[in-house]
């Protein structure tokens, strides 16, 4: 290798005369390259000059390949082709270790951080990385091969969707809130209680008002009510002692496990909807993508200690 560092200016030299001897024209082998002309002509003339041969023969606004530059050219082409055959391979090879999850911050912090380590230790040559948005991304456009939604398929025709959880809805609270009331309140003295209301900004959810239907009760939001739009902030206020927030099972099993938050009542809201690891009908999903759609699939149930 050292003795081609001395015969070549560089590497690139052979790029543009592979270009400049497949056009036979060197304004159209900058224009491939996105380089003048005159660049073309010098990277092509320095060659020649640190091979001691011409390589080109050069009329008036006409090149074309000299005998010599001729068999160097299919020597340089079938190298380049090969050289290029191999990096696309090896990028196509690290692009299938990287796999994006597209979710929610709830669904990334609450059900998949915690899983974190298992996926690591069941898929170590995985790359996982997770893209949070407060709105469902266009996966097929984005570039993205897996995301989590809820809801019902139909909503999603372009997609293939495969259940990942029931949405399952309760209320919860801290035990410390909970003991400030003297005891679990009853189900029809909880609309006069702090409730927190969760507010998405684009993403349809369940609110107090379907969560009280669904048990007969009337609730209407009362005057300045505590209202935030972050699922993962309505939790921390729970857990701070501020009310009684809605819970999504899937997501808070292992709060409600830990007894750092406790069911309030009884009532509980099968919506009939579902969560879902979906992904583009359009695209196939790599051989990384779907072991990681599979490990999605299959590692629902309790988080290990």
């Amino acid at each position: 290798m050292q003795n081609l560092k001395r015969l070549l200016p560089s590497a690139s030299a052979l790029v543009v005369f592979e270009a400049a001897g497949r056009h036979e024209n060197f304004t159209r082998a900058a224009e491939e390259l996105g380089m003048t002309q005159a660049a073309v002509s010098y990277a092509v003339r320095t060659l020649e000059t640190h091979l001691g041969v011409a390589l080109f023969h050069r009329s008036h606004r006409a090149v074309s390949l000299s005998e010599t530059g001729a068999r160097f050219h299919a020597d340089v082409s079938a190298g380049l082709a090969r050289i290029q055959k191999s990096a696309e391979q090896l990028r196509a090879k690290g692009r299938e270790a990287n796999v994006t999850l597209a979710a929610s911050t709830a669904f990334a912090s609450m059900w998949m951080l915690p899983r974190i380590t298992r996926l690591r230790d069941e898929l170590p040559d995985i790359d996982l990385r997770i893209q949070t948005s407060v709105r469902d991304l266009d996966l097929e456009e984005e570039g993205i091969p897996l995301g989590i939604r809820g809801g019902e398929p139909s909503q999603w025709p372009s997609y293939h969707a495969a259940v990942l959880a029931p949405e399952v809805v309760n209320a919860v609270a801290s035990p410390a809130y909970i003991e400030s009331l003297g005891g679990p309140p009853a189900l029809a003295d909880m609309p006069s209680l702090r409730l927190i209301h969760l507010e998405e900004p684009v993403r349809e959810a369940c609110d107090w008002r379907e969560w009280f239907r669904s048990a007969g009760i009337d609730y209407a939001k009362p005057y300045r009510p505590l209202i935030i739009n972050d699922y993962v902030l309505v939790i921390q206020a729970v857990l701070a002692g501020e009310g009684i927030a809605l819970g999504w099972s899937h997501l808070i099993a292992p709060q409600i496990r830990s007894g750092a938050l406790v069911p309030v009542g009884d009532h509980v809201l099968e919506t009939g909807k579902a969560f879902y690891v979906v992904w583009p009908r359009g695209i196939e999903l790599g051989a990384s993508a779907r072991r990681v759609r599979d490990w999605l699939l299959g590692s629902g149930g309790p988080i290990p200690r």
